[in-house]
């Protein structure tokens, strides 16, 4: 072996040589030069970019990843195909535990790692939990994977028997930034492990490898790190269909073109005598089936007579006979539920799917007493299993709560905390209760759009502003807590819009008290007993660590979380969902959302992080947070501008009040105010007084002046301030981006005297 540069690198083929002590050269695989494959068998394969060949493989400790652990509907004899659920694995485990009318219990379990593996080898080297005994050179690249687990277990009570229990497995792997132009394409076969890999550009195969078993993820390397790569899950016969080979030489082609596509179907096939599914794209309308099954495409045509041979292997030209249901869909009376499940074997898993029957009806008309609702007609679902129906009461429309009567003490719990609290306007109004032999239902109000909506979809009430529906959110929050109750499950999905009023007004709703409770009288906080309550990623920190003191300091980290969800337009404080809890234990956020010279941003992120302390002692109350600038109007501003400099003007320099308002005031007033105003005014200034640049009341007492006398002003100088309130106080906010905030903590101590009242929370009472 020779003896190379320790810096030469040979690109290409993704290998540096390094010298060692002269002696000879080590190949050394980069990370970047790797895919990263999962597939169904419980494998992840390290493979070549260049060349799909594989350089190393990982079993034990890893399942694959079964895109997002959905749950499947198969129809019986009328044969209507499959239906995708509402809810996922991960969802169920949220929701349990519950309990069927059937006496079946379900129960969830959710656990998160990180494994740190070497790139170049496959070894794993340790775990976020366990310390590794191997000393790991510093200088070598490693790979952090993290891997969050869902398990669900469902145990009959009454033949005393585990059903079955299903695993589903994420992978911490954000999608791949499409920003960096990804030059690859990947075509996924649902029937076997045939991974075929194109240049976007020209279509060309740069190569085809075969990994024995379905592929269902494909990741690359990013910063230490998996992101998820591109690729294109194809039926087994579709991806032979686009790829050939040409007899002359050993290259492969592909019919580099998408007109072939028309909808997902969902692939089922098999793998140890057991069932897989897979949304994969098809030719023709042919979808590939085991033979004797036989499936529709999920809201598409039915496919009638494909047949399979040994091992999985499909027939050249199968016989097909595509046709469309005619109608809507028909009840299910023999329902199967197609899900994820674990089956064990030594030193490796296998993800796998089974056919669980259900006893649930199809669609109906339901009539309770008062209440009428079609279950076809699905608004939503919350906690304990509940579903949440679009219906009538008393000829009224209503949105209709459908509790499982294993949580009747739960809706009872809600009922009366919906009847305490729901005659505010911004709180989700109760009209009554109902029962039969399998339920509770709820009717409350009808809504319109959740906030998340609002947020995600900009053409969802566009007009509505984003910081009144924040204020009138409050102000719900406001009256639930002046009745000791803490929702404990705040987020944008249980903020909703009601329907338009008699004068098109809409208001802000605070909805689902599933996971209300109410403060004992005499005690200030409540425990947790009963377990960590709320939905992950906007869950307090003390909730988390199950600290002693829990109180309505929980909502307030909530909507702190929220508000900034609302402002940012779908930006999170604490990042994406992958880190988004462990970042709220270390109180870590992020708000890159804000600019440090804008007067709205500095306002806006002042009441965010106090709302968001790791200290609940810290956080203000929901009548702080109401009183906060953040929430005031132009007019509102000015007016308070003007009440400062009256009650300061007559103060001497030396004062506490003015000592504190001119403290840091050299950042605010940016050196000297004077340099940042236009030609005009500082003209119309040097008139009548002298104003010192550097001081904070001068500022404020050249507003106020202005504002007194704003009709006898030159033209050119009203022009240039603009019309009073909003272009007046905008002109000086825009300049002066910190000097709200700068005067209303320094006024503080005054807010006990009446003039500041309007500015000021109420001292806390004793």
């Amino acid at each position: 072996q020779c003896v190379l540069d320790p810096s030469s690198v040979v690109t290409e083929c993704g290998r540096c040589l390094q010298c060692l002590n002269g002696l000879k050269c080590v190949g050394v695989t980069l990370p970047e030069s790797l895919l990263f494959v999962s597939t169904l068998d419980g494998s992840l394969h390290a493979v070549s970019k260049q060349s799909g060949d594989i350089k190393w493989t990982l079993k034990e400790g890893f399942l694959p990843d079964p895109n997002d652990g959905s749950l499947y509907i198969l129809g019986g004899k009328h044969k209507e195909g499959l239906m995708k659920l509402p809810f996922t694995i991960p969802e169920l485990v949220q929701s349990s535990p519950c309990r069927s009318s059937d006496g079946i219990l379900y129960t969830g379990k959710k656990q998160d790692v990180w494994f740190v593996v070497d790139p170049q080898t496959g070894e794993k080297q340790t775990s976020l939990s366990t310390s590794s005994s191997e000393s790991i050179c510093p200088n070598t690249p490693l790979l952090y994977i993290g891997r969050t687990e869902y398990m669900i277990t469902m145990y009959d009570t009454k033949t005393q028997e585990l059903r079955w229990n299903a695993t589903y497995n994420d992978y911490s792997a954000p999608p791949y930034d499409e920003k960096h132009d990804y030059k690859m394409a990947h075509l996924v076969s649902s029937g076997d492990g045939l991974v075929v890999t194109v240049d976007r550009e020209s279509g060309d195969v740069l190569w085809m490898q075969n990994y024995g078993s379905p592929v269902v993820g494909v990741y690359l390397y990013s910063q230490d790190s998996l992101r998820h790569a591109p690729h294109l899950s194809v039926a087994m016969e579709t991806l032979r269909y686009l790829t050939f080979s040409s007899h002359d030489t050993h290259t492969h082609t592909m019919k580099w073109s998408y007109q072939f596509v028309t909808e997902p179907t969902l692939y089922v096939g098999k793998m140890d005598s057991h069932l897989y599914a897979s949304t994969s794209l098809v030719h023709d309308g042919v979808s590939l089936v085991p033979r004797g099954l036989t499936l529709a495409r999920i809201e598409g045509p039915e496919t009638e007579e494909v047949t399979v041979r040994d091992r999985g292997e499909c027939e050249i030209t199968p016989s097909t006979d595509v046709r469309y249901p005619p109608g809507s869909t028909n009840t299910l009376n023999n329902q199967w539920l197609l899900i994820g499940n674990r089956h064990t074997k030594p030193k490796k898993y296998i993800q796998l799917l089974l056919f669980l029957c259900l006893t649930e009806g199809g669609i109906e008309e339901v009539h309770v007493g008062k209440i009428s609702f079609s279950t076809s007609e699905v608004l939503g679902h919350g906690t304990e299993g509940t579903f949440v129906f679009r219906g009538h009461f008393d000829g009224r429309r209503v949105a209709v709560k459908r509790i499982l009567p294993e949580c009747f003490d739960f809706a009872e719990r809600e009922v009366q905390l919906l009847r305490e609290s729901d005659e505010h306007p911004n709180v989700i109004r109760y009209y009554c209760t109902e029962r039969d032999k399998l339920f509770t239902y709820i009717a409350i109000e009808l809504c319109v759009a959740t906030l998340q909506q609002y947020v995600e979809d900009p053409s969802c009430h566009a007009d509505l502003s984003p910081v009144a529906l924040l204020e009138q959110t409050m102000c719900g929050l406001r009256h639930l807590h002046s009745l000791n109750i803490v929702h404990r499950d705040l987020k944008p999905r249980n903020i909703l819009l009601s329907q338009p009023g008699p004068l098109g007004c809409v208001r802000a709703l605070i909805s689902d008290f599933g996971l209300c409770k109410k403060i004992p009288e005499g005690r200030t906080s409540f425990s947790l007993r009963s377990g960590i309550p709320g939905t992950e990623g906007w869950i307090a920190p003390e909730v988390l660590l199950e600290t002693p003191g829990n109180n309505p300091a929980v909502d307030i980290f909530s909507a702190g979380c929220v508000f900034y969800y609302v402002v940012s337009r779908g930006q999170h404080p604490f990042g994406d969902t992958l880190r988004r809890q462990a970042n709220i234990l270390g109180g870590e956020y992020c708000l890159t959302h804000f600019m440090e010279d804008m007067h709205d941003d500095v306002i806006a992120r002042d009441l965010i992080e106090r709302m968001i302390s790791s200290d609940p002692e810290s956080r203000p109350s929901t009548s702080s947070v109401l009183k906060h600038p953040f929430f005031w109007s132009p007019e509102k501003q000015l007016q308070f501008f003007q009440d400062v400099s009256d009650r300061i003007e007559k103060e001497p320099v030396d004062s506490p009040t003015v000592v504190r308002l001119e403290t840091a005031g050299r950042a605010v007033v940016r050196t000297n105010w004077r340099m940042h105003i236009s030609v005009p005014l500082q003209t119309d200034l040097r008139k009548f007084r002298t104003y010192k640049g550097n001081s904070v009341r001068d500022l404020l007492r050249a507003m106020r002046n202005k504002k007194h006398h704003y009709h006898e002003l030159p033209a050119d100088v009203q022009e240039t301030l603009g019309e009073v309130p909003e272009g007046f106080v905008g002109y000086f906010t825009s300049r002066f981006p910190r000097l709200l905030l700068h005067t209303h903590n320094a006024l503080s101590t005054c807010s006990h005297e009446r003039l500041f009242h309007p500015y000021y929370p109420p001292a806390p009472s004793l």
